[in-house]
């Protein structure tokens, strides 16, 4: 059965992937994963998160995909022995000396798509180095993936959901040659995201028309990979695992995109398989930069920098109490909430749980609102003290 692999920042992304059907879990490691920027896990919250992932009968990858120098496999090899007995079921790795490393500490290994593998020799020879897996080359159609899968002696991996890179597999130098700030060590300030124009040496620019008159000058941005629709024709390549992308973002995306590929997975394993349009406008809830199938059929367009979501978050409240006999939670709001508000509670166990505002009660008073109180709501699942309540809001 194909794997759905999930993203996770933090301990409240962990739990919203796990109750959302995710077979799998990958989480960086500090130090030495690509995305510095954002929160990692330290080796005592990696042994905490691997208990939790496996209590949950799903599987744990640790990400160490940098580039590493002599001094970063030092400190990487200090680490191994502590992930071998946490029983982290693989390291994602691009490195050959990781790669060696690994193997020596009887981990599997999971070969990073930083490692722009794109040919089935290429695979032959990993498997020689003692690798499990690989995630191939975002680069590749369909039918190369196809023909790829069909002979490979290693397990393969591809993205089906996320944000796109503009350099090949995202090894780019653009934010170091910029800023200092190297994306190959997990710092990427994103500079392909702005706004450019290119000018030739003999002035010539290079204008990008969008249709209708409108000027797209956002040429090194592509649009988020979005491969919802083509689930069984990824599944009939014969592919191990589906992965989603998107360890920076937080536990109500991994909820959400993780619930929406979950329910379009198990419609194709069942034989009843029928495209649902609602798929799409779930995904569109949170962030995005717009929808493309990036090489599987093309190449990827161009897409805004910004989030294209057609909601926003608004930090309205906090969880106090929760009464399981009545399926409510008492919440400090420092905020409005009306009843047929739709909200997110999160936190470290309860994940990411959307819920739509159907009672309000103050002092034991149905309420239709509510503001900078503290006031009884109905919920359908355990939330617990400390939670974070956000309120869903339509852009304007």
């Amino acid at each position: 059965m194909v794997e759905l692999l999930a993203p996770a920042r933090d301990f409240p992304s962990i739990s919203a992937a796990l109750k959302n059907g995710a077979d799998a879990i990958y989480i960086g490691m500090e130090g030495c994963n690509l995305r510095a920027n954002v929160s990692n896990f330290s080796l005592e919250e990696i042994k905490e998160a691997a208990r939790i992932i496996h209590d949950n009968n799903a599987r744990v990858y640790v990400c160490t995909n940098t580039i590493l120098k002599d001094k970063d496999l030092k400190d990487l090899e200090s680490k191994l022995p502590s992930l071998h007995n946490f029983e982290v079921d693989a390291l994602i790795v691009s490195d050959l000396g990781a790669i060696d490393l690994a193997v020596d500490n009887g981990l599997d290994v999971h070969v990073s798509v930083q490692a722009n593998i794109s040919n089935t020799r290429s695979l032959n020879m990993l498997k020689k180095l003692g690798a499990k897996r690989v995630i191939l080359s975002r680069e590749l159609s369909l039918d190369e993936i196809k023909e790829i899968a069909g002979k490979s002696p290693l397990e393969v991996e591809v993205f089906v959901h996320g944000a796109l890179c503009m350099a090949i597999s995202g090894r780019c130098l653009l934010s170091y040659y910029l800023y200092n700030r190297s994306a190959n060590h997990g710092e990427c300030l994103q500079p392909c995201r702005k706004a450019w124009k290119i000018i030739s040496e003999d002035d010539e620019t290079l204008i990008v028309e969008a249709g209708q008159g409108n000027i797209q000058s956002y040429i090194l941005s592509p649009k988020d990979l979005c491969m919802i629709k083509h689930i069984p024709s990824l599944i009939d390549t014969g592919i191990h695992a589906l992965k989603i992308e998107g360890r920076a973002r937080p536990a109500d995306y991994v909820a959400t995109v993780t619930r929406v590929y979950r329910e379009a997975i198990d419609t194709h394993l069942k034989g009843s398989w029928k495209f649902k349009k609602e798929w799409i406008s779930e995904l569109k809830k949170v962030f995005n930069r717009g929808f493309d199938e990036g090489f599987y059929f093309n190449r990827p367009k161009q897409g805004p920098p910004q989030n294209q979501a057609k909601y926003v978050k608004r930090d309205i409240g906090q969880v106090l109490n929760y009464y399981r006999k009545a399926g409510a939670a008492e919440i400090r709001l420092w905020d409005k909430l009306e009843i047929g508000d739709e909200i997110i509670i999160q936190g470290k166990t309860t994940g990411s749980l959307t819920e739509k505002v159907e009672s309000l009660q103050i002092n034991g008073k149905n309420v239709k609102k509510a503001e900078k109180c503290r006031v009884g709501v109905k919920v359908t699942d355990r939330v617990r003290p400390g939670d974070l309540i956000y309120k869903r809001v339509k852009r304007g």
